[in-house]
C-alpha cells in the first residue's frame, strides 16, 4: 500500500466551489481519462486539512494527506507510480488470494473470503480479489476460519474507505449523525386470566393499546414491547367531547390501537379493566362491526365487495393513507392529532387532506352536462361512467340549455337536487324511519319499486362521498346505525330500538322470560321472522334451516343475535353494500376514524339552523315538571342550551330526537314513532331515580333530573350528550 501526500507536485487541489462533490454523491477516486497513473480524489467528510485518508486507486490501496488549503468535499488530483496500473491486462494482474472463492452467477460479482488465523472481530486483513488488493473488516459475529461475503468495487470505481464484510466494497457510507429514537420500550406483567396468544389492553404512555401475549409467556410473567413515539406522544385533547370521555372512563366499547401494526381495533373493557373476550351473545355487552372486503369487478371502474357483520373485537381499520405516488400521506400520528380536535378543526383537517388527494386540474377535470328535466337519470349515467380517479377530479356542472358558469353555485344546486330526489320516499329507494320522520332508512323492498335499484345506491354512495370530498352538503338525514356502518362503529342491541321499537320491546320481554327461567319453547318460536313485501307477508329464515330450529332457553342468545343481524344489516345487505362501495370509491376509510357518528351526520348534512324561540315555544313538560314549567331546573336547562355553540345544540337534538334534522316547518311538527305529532318533551324526575339526563328518541323526550345547581346540570347534560356519541353508557 502506497502513501501520497499533498505536496511536491504529487497532488494538486482542484478547488472549484466549496462543498462540491463527485458525481453520485459518494467520496472516492475517479480515473482521469488520458493516463492510467493519474486519479482524482474527493476529500471525504470529517477529514480536516493535514489529515490522512485511504482510497482505492485502480488495484491499489493508497493513503493521501489532505492539503492544508483543502476541505471535505473538494477534489484532489494524485499521481500513482506506474507499477501495477489499474488498466493492466488480466494476465498481468496479481493472482487472487488462496482464501478467496468466487460465487458463481452472482451479479455484481461476489466472493467468499476466508478469515485468516489471528484475526479478531473488528480487525482488518488484506486479500487480493479480482486483481485488486483490498482490506476486509472481520464482522463482530465472525472469527478466524469462517468465511465472509464481499462485493469488490469495479476497477473504474473509486472508493475512499476500505470494504466491510458482507457488503459491497464500494459502498462506503458517510458518517451520519446518530438517528433519533423512534420507539419507546415498555415492560408489563401479563395479567391473570390471559392465555398465550390472547390480546390484553393496557395504558402505555397515556394511550390505551392492545398487546398480544407471546406464545411462550403466561400470567405473572413480564414481557417487553416497543411502541412508536408517534403513538405515545399523542397530543392533549382540545375537543370538549373527547375531554369528557377521558374524564369519565365508563365501561363500554373503546377504539384502541394495536401495538403490532398501529391498526385501530375495538375492545370492550369489563368491570375489572380487562379485555372482555366473551364469545356468546349478550344483550347489553355484545357488539358487531361491519366488514367490507373489496373485490375486483367485471368493469375495472366498479369494484364489488362482500359485506358482513363480525364481532366488534375482530374488526381492524387501517391507520394510514397512501398518496398517488406511493408515499404515506396520512399516518397514525396525523389521525391521532386530528381525533382530539374540536369538530370545526376536524372538518378543516379533513378537507385539507381531501385537497391533497384531489387530482390536479392540469391532470384532467370533469364537465358534468345534465338536463334539468332528466336530472337524476343524466346524473346517474354521468357519475357511474367514471373511474375512482375521476371521482377525485374537479367537477364543473352545466345545466343544458341554461346560461351560467359553475363557480360553485351550480355544483351546490346539483348536490341538493339529486339527493333530494333520490331520498324522496316516492322514489321507492328510501323510506322514513318508523321512529323519526326526519331520518331516512333503506327500503328493503326497493327492488320492487325501482328498476336497477342497486345502481342508484352505488350512485348515491358516490355522491355522498364526493359531497364530503368537495365540501358540499347532502339533503337527507339517515338513521343512526347507517352512519355507524359507514364509520365501522359497533352496532349493539339497543340500536334496534331506533328502527323498530315494537320489535325491540318484544325481544326485551322474551329476555325477561329467559332471565326468570320461564320456558320459552312454550311460545313455539323458530329462527324465522316475517317480512311484508307489497302487502304480502313472507317468512324469512334468520339462519340456514331456521324454520326447523326451535327457540329454547338454551339457544335464546343465538336467536336474539340472529334477529339483531337481520334487522340491522341482512334485510338491506345488497343495498347497503352498494351504498358503502360507492362512498369508499371516493373517501379513504381511515379518514373517517377521526369522527363519531353524530359528527359524520353534521359534516354531511351541515349544522342545523335552530330557532331557540321556536324550540321553547313547542316544548311540552311532563313528570315533575308537568305542573311546574317554571321549575328552577327547567330554567337552568334553557339557559345552558342557549349558551351552547351550534355544534352542541345539534348534538343535543341528535341525543333527544335521533337526528340533527329540524322539520322545515319548525319544532311544532315534530313526529314520534307512531307518525303523530310528538313535541320535544322535558320530563322531570327526582335525583334519587335518575342521576343523568336520559333520552327516549321514540317520543322526542329527555328525562331531566331535578338538579340542585346549574353547574351540576350543565356538566351532567354535556356528559350525557357526549356519551351518546362515544358509545359509552351512563348508569
Amino acid at each position: 500500500m502506497g502513501w501520497f501526500g499533498g505536496s511536491g507536485g504529487k497532488s494538486k487541489s482542484s478547488k472549484g466551489k466549496k462543498g462540491s462533490k463527485n458525481k453520485g454523491g459518494k467520496p472516492g477516486a475517479k480515473n482521469v481519462p488520458g493516463g492510467s497513473t493519474v486519479f482524482r480524489v474527493t476529500v471525504p467528510d470529517n477529514v480536516k486539512p493535514g489529515d490522512e485518508f485511504q482510497v482505492y486507486a485502480g488495484n491499489r490501496i493508497v493513503r493521501v494527506r489532505c492539503p492544508l488549503d483543502s476541505r471535505a468535499g473538494q477534489s484532489l488530483q494524485i499521481t500513482v507510480p506506474a507499477e501495477g496500473p489499474a488498466d493492466a491486462p488480466p494476465q498481468e494482474r496479481p493472482r487472487d488470494s488462496d482464501n478467496v472463492r468466487k460465487i458463481e452467477g452472482s451479479n455484481p460479482p461476489a466472493f467468499m473470503v476466508g478469515i485468516p488465523e489471528g484475526t479478531a472481530p473488528g480487525k482488518q486483513f488484506p486479500v487480493i480479489v479480482g486483481g485488486q488488493q483490498l482490506m476486509v473488516t472481520c464482522p463482530q459475529n465472525a472469527r478466524a476460519g469462517m468465511s465472509v461475503r464481499i462485493v469488490p468495487p469495479p476497477m473504474s470505481t473509486d472508493v475512499t474507505q476500505q470494504p466491510s464484510a458482507d457488503a459491497p466494497a464500494n459502498a462506503a457510507p458517510k458518517a451520519k449523525p446518530k438517528p433519533k429514537p423512534t420507539t419507546q420500550l415498555f415492560e408489563v406483567q401479563v395479567p391473570q386470566g390471559v392465555t398465550p396468544g390472547s390480546p390484553f389492553a393496557l395504558m402505555a404512555g397515556g394511550v390505551r393499546v392492545l398487546v398480544t401475549c407471546p406464545p411462550n409467556a403466561g400470567p405473572g410473567q413480564r414481557i417487553r414491547f416497543k411502541l412508536p413515539l408517534e403513538l405515545v406522544q399523542k397530543p392533549k385533547a382540545t375537543n370538549e367531547a373527547t375531554q369528557i370521555k377521558m374524564k369519565y372512563g365508563k365501561d363500554g366499547w373503546q377504539r384502541t390501537v394495536r401495538a403490532t401494526d398501529l391498526k385501530f381495533q375495538w375492545v370492550r373493557m369489563d368491570e375489572k379493566g380487562d379485555v372482555d373476550n366473551a364469545k356468546r351473545f349478550h344483550m347489553e355487552k355484545s357488539a358487531y362491526v361491519r366488514r367490507l372486503d373489496f373485490r375486483p369487478g367485471n368493469d375495472p371502474r366498479i369494484r364489488t365487495g362482500l359485506l358482513s357483520l363480525i364481532p366488534a373485537n375482530e374488526s381492524a381499520t387501517e391507520s394510514k393513507i397512501k398518496a398517488a405516488d406511493g408515499r404515506d400521506l396520512v399516518t397514525y400520528s396525523d389521525l391521532a392529532n386530528a381525533q382530539v380536535k374540536d369538530f370545526a378543526d376536524k372538518a378543516q383537517w379533513f378537507q385539507d387532506t381531501c385537497a391533497q388527494l384531489c387530482v390536479e386540474w392540469n391532470e384532467g377535470h370533469m364537465r358534468m352536462n345534465v338536463r334539468r328535466e332528466f336530472l337524476l337519470g343524466d346524473s346517474v349515467d354521468a357519475v357511474m361512467s367514471l373511474s375512482r380517479k375521476d371521482l377525485r377530479k374537479l367537477w364543473r356542472f352545466e345545466f343544458i340549455g341554461e346560461m351560467g358558469i359553475d363557480a360553485g353555485g351550480l355544483a351546490r344546486e346539483w348536490f341538493q337536487l339529486v339527493t333530494e330526489e333520490i331520498f324522496d320516499p316516492d322514489m321507492g329507494l328510501w323510506q322514513s324511519s318508523a321512529t323519526n320522520q326526519m331520518s331516512m332508512t333503506i327500503n328493503p323492498n326497493s327492488d320492487f319499486c325501482c328498476e336497477d335499484h342497486l345502481v342508484y345506491y352505488r350512485f348515491l354512495g358516490r355522491v355522498m362521498g364526493k359531497a364530503m370530498f368537495d365540501r358540499q352538503l347532502v339533503c337527507g338525514h339517515m338513521v343512526k346505525h347507517l352512519y355507524k356502518h359507514m364509520l365501522a362503529w359497533p352496532i349493539q342491541f339497543k340500536d334496534l330500538e331506533h328502527i323498530d321499537s315494537e320489535y325491540y320491546n318484544n325481544l326485551k320481554q322474551l329476555q325477561g322470560m329467559h332471565d326468570n327461567d320461564d320456558d320459552i319453547s312454550m311460545l313455539c318460536l323458530d329462527f324465522t321472522t316475517t317480512s311484508e313485501i307489497m302487502g304480502q307477508k313472507q317468512e324469512i329464515e334468520l339462519v340456514k334451516g331456521g324454520s326447523d330450529i326451535e327457540v329454547t332457553n338454551e339457544n335464546f342468545p343465538e336467536y336474539v343475535e340472529a334477529c339483531l343481524k337481520y334487522k340491522l344489516m341482512d334485510m338491506v345487505k345488497p343495498q347497503l353494500t352498494e351504498l358503502l362501495l360507492g362512498f369508499f370509491d371516493v373517501i379513504p376509510e381511515p379518514l373517517l376514524t377521526i369522527f363519531d357518528f353524530q359528527e359524520l351526520e353534521l359534516l354531511m348534512c351541515g349544522l342545523p339552523e335552530i330557532d331557540m324561540a321556536d324550540w321553547k315555544k313547542y316544548t311540552e313538560y311532563s313528570g315533575e315538571y308537568e305542573e311546574d314549567e317554571e321549575h328552577q331546573a327547567v330554567l337552568w336547562f334553557w339557559e345552558v342550551v342557549t349558551e351552547m355553540d351550534h355544534e352542541m345544540k345539534a348534538r343535543l337534538l341528535q341525543f333527544v330526537t335521533g337526528t340533527s334534522g329540524v322539520p322545515s316547518r319548525g319544532f311544532g311538527v315534530l313526529q314520534g314513532n307512531d307518525g303523530n305529532i310528538r313535541l320535544f318533551t322535558i320530563h322531570g324526575l327526582p335525583m334519587d331515580v335518575c342521576l343523568y339526563p336520559r333520552a327516549h328518541t321514540c317520543f322526542n323526550r329527555i328525562d331531566l333530573p331535578m338538579f340542585d345547581s346549574k353547574d351540576d346540570l350543565k356538566e351532567k347534560l354535556k356528559l350525557a350528550i357526549t356519551m351518546s356519541s362515544t358509545g359509552f353508557d351512563i348508569e
